[in-house]
């Protein structure tokens, strides 16, 4: 399972890990940079993502992969798609996830300039998300 979300883009495992993140700048929107991403997208795999990432282009690109792209429409589609209501839950796992590394300061106020920088702390707050989930189960 991927999806997408959080500010710029991140593509999380069923596990809630990030898999890849790519932070976009302040003005543009974030599926700018999905073609990017969702290149490394594995055959077989279900794509999470919300409403604002709904274009067909997208869903294009997911089934190229092989993937399947379980994205609620936007309420302005005319022609109706294939969308799973019950599948799109697990999408809550990772909007927990975003919720606990904006638990980090630097991350939710995005004080690094450099994106390198704030890749980085992204990805330190999600080794000690691991960290601890690691050490709490027996």
């Amino acid at each position: 399972m991927a999806t997408v979300g959080c500010a710029g883009i991140l593509v999380a495992d069923n596990f809630c890990g990030p898999m890849a993140a790519l932070p976009n700048p302040g003005e543009a929107h974030d599926n700018r940079l999905c073609s990017v991403l969702l290149g490394e997208l594995q055959p077989r795999t279900t794509l999470l993502a919300d409403r604002g990432y709904d274009a067909d282009w997208i869903r294009e690109l997911a089934s190229q992969k092989g993937a399947w792209a379980n994205i609620p429409p936007k309420r302005n589609r005319r022609e109706p798609i294939c969308f799973s209501p019950h599948l799109y839950r697990a999408r809550n796992l990772v909007e927990r996830f975003f919720n606990k590394i904006k638990q980090c300061r630097r991350i939710a106020t995005r004080y690094d300039k450099l994106a390198a920088n704030y890749l980085a702390f992204i990805k330190l707050a999600s080794i000690r998300l691991w960290l601890r989930a690691y050490e709490s189960t027996p």
